[in-house]
């Protein structure tokens, strides 16, 4: 299948990119919906975004040219031929985000927590680009009996497994969880919980997925791919903030207790 949707005046138009401006729109939709549930305005989700955009998009290109090598020079500018990375999407716009909060002085657990949902819910829109992209496939398919879409994909005459599917189902799944965590608390809300369930989630996806990825020219620390690396210090640092976020939440109940 072409990844090319349309032609105007010579450019082609990409279902890829199609794809990504339609999981940027209903992330921030969501946002807007999201947003009271931590003291946020709309006003601030469409700010945010302004915050987020650039910082995603230069970390994306970053995160690819130093893990493939290149290519440097006026070629590392020409993101419209390909070569962005998830991960260095990710934080790049936890950069931006973390900039939104200094300036505006937001707490940046609240507006995390609206944010992860989101990002979760377009990262895992994103990843049906990468059907149309021929992009983030699994190693080869040898059993005829999976040789099936969507467990598996042709890609140049050879069924791979179709890694960039599940990703986007289970990004699905941890999406209206994430939401959940989110809406339910009427009272006693902990802050940063959204957050690290997010952490906890995604590099648990990722960590797994990235061992089922044909991707030959991957970077590894060891026999450990550096995704999957990465993913294994974001479960780690979602761990952490859970427990330290659920501490601070028992002790000052208890502190309130105590006086009353």
């Amino acid at each position: 299948m072409s990844d090319v949707a349309f032609t105007i005046f010579g450019l082609s138009i990409h279902w890829y990119g199609i794809i990504i401006t339609l999981a940027i729109i209903l992330a921030v939709v969501l946002g807007c919906f999201l947003a009271k549930y931590r003291g946020l305005k709309t006003d601030d989700i469409f700010e945010i975004l302004l915050w987020v955009i650039i910082p995603a998009i230069i970390g994306a290109r970053l995160y690819f040219l130093i893990f493939n090598g290149g290519p440097w020079g006026w070629e590392s500018f020409a993101i419209w031929s390909g070569g962005l990375a998830v991960y260095g999407s990710v934080i790049g716009g936890a950069f931006g985000v973390m900039l939104y909060c200094l300036v505006r002085k937001k707490n940046f657990l609240n507006v995390a927590d609206v944010a992860a949902p989101c990002l979760i819910l377009g990262q895992a829109i994103g990843r049906i680009g990468c059907y149309f992209a021929g992009c983030c496939y699994g190693v080869e398919t040898t059993n005829e009996s999976l040789q099936y879409f969507p467990m598996s994909v042709m890609i140049n005459g050879e069924w791979h497994l179709a890694t960039f599917f599940y990703e986007s189902f289970f990004n699905f799944l941890l999406c209206i969880a994430l939401i959940l965590i989110l809406v339910l608390p009427k009272k006693n809300v902990i802050k940063g919980v959204v957050l690290s369930g997010y952490m906890i989630g995604y590099g648990i996806i990722r960590a797994f997925l990235e061992g089922l990825r044909d991707d030959s020219a991957a970077l590894f620390i060891g026999s450990i791919k550096v995704s999957q690396f990465l993913s294994i210090l974001i479960i780690i640092g979602g761990v952490a903030l859970l427990i330290t976020q659920l501490v601070l939440y028992f002790k000052k109940a208890k502190k309130v207790k105590v006086e009353v």
